[in-house]
């Protein structure tokens, strides 16, 4: 078998995304399986595994429900290993989390009685701004699943808004990729300009903290705590509004119009938010500029800010909206370049899914149309910015199209950062 034909079926996407993990091989076609990147350490004492069974060290997936005790209880057990993209070097349980969801994506399609099968061509990818001990620990942690399984043939790490410009065949743009934890604004010129990166301390976590705060207010404080809850109010209900001033004002005029309501699936709860419906707009508002005045309320009540946070080398801004992002990413490259990099501004990532609902056009907004207004208002007109297509997505597929056409002779380079780990011929 010739090795197109072997990587035609064989060549394997992850995507290590601050909330969730996105893995498969080529064959999944548009999407891949998806689970939560995060994993929980049981209390091993207690009686009760000691009647059912020891559990493993470290559950993932949705067993992790099953184990889920006292709210005061999750901080310490449950580990999201990449709040911000970057795992510390020595925080070894965020690094057995890696493992296990790592494990389980790739025995989860490993091929049955099939004698051709020697391992994938694994293509994964991390954020931008990973310190390149994250790649020396990710090739260690394949390489050891490889010894115990034979499913790793090879494997290679690309930054996530290469994946993205890679996905959407762009060789010059600026690429925002925003998850959970973090925002990177990434110009690409044939590869990421890592100097020009803009890295935020902001994400759909954010979001979900001023959902939070908007369901404690509205007579809701228990629901408030409880983080699947408050992650699925907030893509029920959450707005994007054009101009947020104007939005507030309508709602408020018209308030059965804006009217928010969600029943939680599986209970008798249904929220509401009543007259204080007008409060959507400021989840969406709160991802792309919290600096808005009205937020100022918020933090004098405790709310935290989003902060200015430096993990390792990297400076993570909290306050910055996203066309000042933009912008100064974009302004750190040569002038001669930045006409060609506004043609193209690609959003990825689950954090640009925001929905419009029909009756509400005009007051309400996508991304797309919100970042070309943050830019319009510092004085960037000439600017293209899109979507890319199953934003959640397009990382993974970025992965599966570089596995597939980087041929197998060229080996990593630490110099480079780029290349194959061979763990076999």
């Amino acid at each position: 078998m010739s090795e197109a034909e072997y990587k035609r079926k064989y060549t394997f996407g992850e995507d290590y995304g601050t909330s969730f993990y996105k893995f498969g091989p080529i064959t999944c076609g548009e999407r891949p399986e998806v689970i939560e990147n995060r994993g929980y350490f049981p209390d091993e004492s207690m009686i009760m595994f000691q009647l059912m069974g020891k559990p493993r060290e470290v559950v993932i997936g949705d067993e992790i429900a099953q184990f889920l005790g006292a709210r005061e209880e999750l901080a310490e057990r449950l580990v999201y290993p990449m709040r911000n993209g970057v795992i510390e070097r020595g925080d070894e349980r965020a690094w057995r989390v890696v493992e296990e969801i790592t494990r389980y994506g790739l025995e989860r399609f490993r091929p049955k009685a099939d004698p051709t099968f020697d391992g994938f061509f694994v293509c994964a990818s991390l954020s931008a701004v990973a310190p390149r001990y994250m790649y020396e620990r990710l090739f260690d942690i394949h390489k050891r699943i490889d010894e115990g399984t034979g499913l790793v043939k090879a494997v290679t790490i690309i930054p996530q808004p290469l994946a993205v410009a890679i996905a959407h065949k762009t060789p010059t743009c600026v690429v925002v990729e925003s998850g959970h934890g973090n925002t990177q604004v990434c110009p690409v010129s044939r590869y990421p300009i890592r100097r020009a990166i803009v890295a935020l301390n902001r994400g759909g976590g954010d979001a979900n903290a001023i959902t939070s705060q908007i369901l404690y207010d509205a007579g809701y404080s228990d629901l408030a705590k409880e983080e699947t809850i408050v992650r699925m109010v907030k893509e029920a209900i959450g707005l994007v509004p054009r101009d947020l001033d104007e939005a507030i004002r309508a709602a408020k005029a018209e308030p059965e119009r804006f009217r928010a309501a969600v029943k939680i699936p599986g209970t008798r709860i249904t929220i509401d938010l009543g007259d204080e419906s007008w409060a959507r707009f400021l989840i969406g508002e709160y991802v792309f500029n919290p600096g808005h005045e009205i937020f100022q309320s918020y933090f004098a009540r405790g709310m935290p800010r989003p902060r200015d946070v430096k993990i390792g080398d990297v400076l993570f801004r909290g306050m910055l909206d996203f066309g000042e992002a933009i912008i100064e990413a974009v302004e750190m490259c040569p002038v001669e370049l930045q006409p060609y990099l506004y043609r193209k501004v690609l959003l990825s990532g689950g954090n640009f899914q925001w929905s419009v609902p029909p009756e509400l056009e005009g007051i309400a907004v996508d991304s797309a149309t919100k970042i070309k207004l943050l830019l319009r208002e510092k004085g960037v007109e000439d600017v293209s910015v899109e979507m890319a297509r199953e934003p959640k997505f397009s990382v993974w597929r970025g992965c599966i199209i570089y596995g597939y056409a980087v041929s197998a002779s060229f080996k990593w380079s630490w110099d480079r950062m780029e290349g194959w780990v061979r763990f076999r011929p």
